[in-house]
């Protein structure tokens, strides 16, 4: 008896954190514009959700069913959210502001493959650099280190477009570049530790 009551409580947990973690991913998608992926999800989120709610209302006497019902769910909000943060759907906008002009930002961030549309601007204290910058939302921790490398005081403001339309932007921003830049970055902060661990070992 006990047995089963636990497999019941595995059960309907199981089931509430597929369902909610659909049901996570497939607002997310929606509100990314992705239609027809969100529906697909959709259409398997129903079955789960009606299984799972089928489950708790037909053991309504059992209490431990409904907290693992509500715990399913809160686990399932939290994973859809690591999901969708692992995929890093979509481009990130980032607005950079130097106070340093002369820097060569732009083609620092040219070169490592990032979309960069650059002026120059006035603030209370001189003259500034202003740039937009278009990144893969996955490069988008990488993009943040890089900024701070060229300029550590530099001003960034981010947010993700809803809608991308017109311009060569999302073209100019080359995903195989950004990736070699990233993978180097990687390497080199890999070979640093290497090395730091050896002087250490050393002393």
């Amino acid at each position: 008896m006990l047995e089963n009551a636990f497999m019941m409580i595995i059960i309907i947990m199981t089931i509430n954190i597929v369902y909610v973690s659909l049901s996570t991913l497939r607002v997310i998608l929606t509100l990314k514009g992705r239609r027809y992926i969100a529906g697909t999800i959709g259409t398997f989120e129903i079955v789960i959700y009606t299984l799972g709610l089928g489950l708790v209302l037909d053991n309504l006497g059992e209490i431990q069913n409904l907290v693992a019902y509500g715990l399913g769910y809160g686990l399932g909000v939290v994973i859809g959210s690591k999901i969708e943060e692992k995929l890093a759907l979509g481009y990130i906008t980032v607005n950079v502001i130097s106070s340093d002009p002369d820097i060569t930002f732009t083609k620092q961030l040219r070169d490592k493959g990032y979309g960069v549309t650059s002026w120059y601007a006035y603030g209370m204290e001189g003259d500034r650099l202003s740039m937009q910058i278009l990144s893969p939302r996955k490069y988008e921790i990488h993009l943040y280190e890089t900024i701070k490398s060229i300029d550590p005081k530099a001003f960034i403001i981010a947010y993700e477009p809803k809608q991308i339309h017109g311009g060569f932007w999302v073209k100019q921003v080359k995903k195989g570049r950004i990736r070699k830049s990233v993978q180097k970055a990687e390497e080199q902060q890999q070979q640093e530790a290497n090395q730091e661990e050896v002087r250490s070992d050393g002393e």
